[in-house]
C-alpha cells in the first residue's frame, strides 16, 4: 500500500505532538523487545531487517512531524515491517497516525 504525505497545522502539531510521539516511541520499544519466530541464522537475520525498517521508517515519521506532515513514505515503512515481524496491531496504529488531526 502506497501512503501519501498529509500535512498537519502547527495548531494541530502543538495539540497532537505528545500523542503523536507516544505512539511512535511505544512502537519503537516494542519493535526493539521483538525476537526472531524462528532459530537460526537467516531467521536473525531476517529479523534484524525488519526491525532496523520499523525504526527507520519511525525517524522518517518523527522528521516529518517536526516538519508539519505525515510521512506517507515513512507511514508504509513503518507499517510494512510491523506487519512482516508479524505485530498487525501496532501496523495498524501506526497507520491511524495519517488521520491524528481529524479526531
Amino acid at each position: 500500500m502506497t501512503y501519501t504525505d498529509h500535512s498537519i497545522s502547527p495548531d494541530d502539531r502543538a495539540r497532537l505532538d505528545q500523542i503523536f510521539m507516544q505512539v511512535v516511541l511505544d512502537v519503537q520499544a516494542q519493535v526493539q523487545q521483538t525476537q526472531p519466530a524462528q532459530a537460526g541464522n537467516l531467521a536473525a537475520m531476517f529479523h534484524k531487517e525488519q526491525v532496523s525498517e520499523v525504526l527507520q521508517g519511525c525517524a522518517m515519521l518523527i522528521a516529518g512531524w517536526n516538519a508539519g506532515r505525515i510521512d506517507g513514505a515513512g507511514l508504509g515503512r513503518t507499517a510494512k515491517g510491523l506487519r512482516a515481524l508479524e505485530r498487525p496491531e501496532l501496523a495498524e496504529r501506526v497507520e491511524k497516525l495519517r488521520d491524528i488531526a481529524a479526531e
